[in-house]
């Protein structure tokens, strides 16, 4: 067992010498021995997080700690749990400066969860304690915060391997902006229309975008309350399997989401004269459909979404797009056990599934297409291809189609940890999305930048487009 001194020593805050005196806690007492005399320095270490207080989910988060001796060793941990109280962890190794400080936008992390200069890595980097578990903000309209807790542990240290807490800090993370305003909304079409609406008291009336997610289900409205916090109004649109909508996608009706547009361009907070679309896998291709067959429609943006009807058919004013067809046994199985269906669903280019293409050239708004290039549920790169060589062949404009390299398939808000792998709704099993952690973090940095300059661009007549940086 190390002594208390070798463990100071070790540290930095003992030190042989014929001054007797130890610091504890900024306080200056005197201690003499014999034969020698030792100087121990207690710092006091805090850990802080600009901006103060609760902070968005979308910006990032400065983490700096302080009181740490020069070049010290330490790991910071981060944990937080979801709603269902599910535990999501990352950590990562650093060292302090000369001046015992620990900067994570100037300090590389030297291994863990990441390594290298990734400010929001404890962020980006958390991992589910149990597996194939997906984080997501559900429910409260983004009223409620995600809490989380940082720990700061000394580390690295050979005479005393466990890991000590130096300290430990916790935070909030928050999807509505402050002046933010929520509703729920019921109306009647075949079925209830069930909506979150996210928007300001003031000043208004602002853009008006519907947001839908993919074949899970539910309500969430984690996406359309941090959009609804740069500028827009938002609608986040509930299309099945939520209290008493259709429980699975055999048949989907237009009118429904027809419904939902004319909600929000007849709202008082909604700036005409259309709507953008936001979609994400199959509410993604949900809104490529309602481009093409609705009025009211001024931009669209699809993320990872298909170029054909998938899982049911898609009926309007009596036309149908009937599903596209598979073939299970083009499924894989990767090395660790999960599914890979990126080669399940036929092309919709070849024969009987030619009529499950939709067709875009119907549309009159303008398309901005992101893309996972790593995307294991389906080929969204081949997709956003295809509808935009359809689109130039009618004539129309040309989309702006941004491919990420190294991404899956859930490009989420920025910050939102990587889901390799989980269960899928509809093949029942898990099944890997794709996407190496690193390089998917920056693509929803950027992603979340671009969709917001589209909106602006074509809902606000705002000019300027920024590059895309991957």
């Amino acid at each position: 067992v190390a002594s208390s001194q070798a463990l100071l020593r070790h540290f930095g805050f003992c030190r042989w010498g014929p001054t007797p005196w130890v610091q504890l806690a900024g306080s200056l007492k005197l201690r003499t021995g014999n034969p020698v005399s030792w100087t121990t320095v207690r710092l006091v270490t805090t850990v802080t997080l600009e901006p103060a207080g609760r902070c968005r989910w979308d910006e990032p988060v400065r983490i700096i700690v302080r009181g740490l001796a020069p070049g010290q060793p330490v790991t910071l941990r981060a944990s937080l749990r979801d709603e269902k109280g599910a535990l999501f962890r990352a950590h990562a190794r650093y060292c302090a400066d000369a001046a015992g400080l620990l900067d994570l936008e100037r300090a590389p992390a030297l291994g863990g969860s990441f390594a290298g200069l990734e400010p929001m890595g404890l962020f980006w980097a958390l991992e589910p304690e149990k597996p194939l578990l997906r984080l997501v903000k559900r429910g409260d309209m983004g009223l409620t915060p995600s809490l989380g807790r940082s720990h700061v542990l000394q580390s690295n240290c050979a005479c005393a391997p466990q890991l000590l807490s130096l300290c430990c800090r916790d935070w909030e993370l928050q999807l509505l902006s402050p002046g933010a305003t929520t509703t729920e909304a019921h109306t009647l079409f075949k079925y209830r229309l069930v909506l979150c609406f996210v928007s300001f008291q003031e000043p208004g009336p602002f853009p008006g975008i519907v947001d839908i997610l993919g074949a899970g289900g539910g309500l969430l409205e984690y996406r359309a309350s941090l959009l609804a916090g740069k500028g827009f109004a938002v609608m986040a649109l509930a299309y099945y399997n939520y209290e008493d909508l259709p429980k699975g996608l055999e048949n989907l009706h237009l009118e429904y989401f027809e419904e939902a547009v004319n909600y929000l361009l007849n709202h008082p907070q909604v700036k005409g004269p259309g709507v953008g679309l936001l979609g994400i896998s199959k509410g993604g291709e949900l809104c490529l459909s309602m481009a093409s067959f609705l009025k009211g429609i001024s931009a669209a943006v699809i993320i990872n979404g298909s170029v054909h009807n998938v899982w049911g058919t898609l009926h309007y004013k009596g036309e149908t797009l009937p599903p596209v067809g598979f073939n299970q046994n083009r499924i894989k199985m990767t090395k660790d056990g999960f599914v890979d269906i990126v080669e399940v669903l036929n092309s919709p280019l070849e024969g009987p599934d030619q009529k499950s293409f939709i067709p875009v050239e119907r549309a009159e708004c303008p398309f901005l297409f992101l893309v996972g290039q790593d995307d294991r549920n389906w080929k969204s790169e081949f997709y956003a291809n295809e509808a935009s060589k359809r689109l130039q062949a009618h004539g129309k404009a040309k989309p702006q189609v941004i491919c990420y390299p190294g991404t899956g398939h859930y490009i989420e808000p920025p910050y939102f940890p990587l889901c390799p792998a989980s269960l899928h709704t509809f093949v029942g099993t898990p099944v890997i999305w794709g996407g190496e952690p690193r390089a998917h973090a920056r693509a929803q940095v950027d992603a979340w930048q671009q969709l917001q300059t589209f909106f602006h661009k074509h809902l606000r007549g705002e000019k300027g487009t920024i590059p895309a940086k991957l």
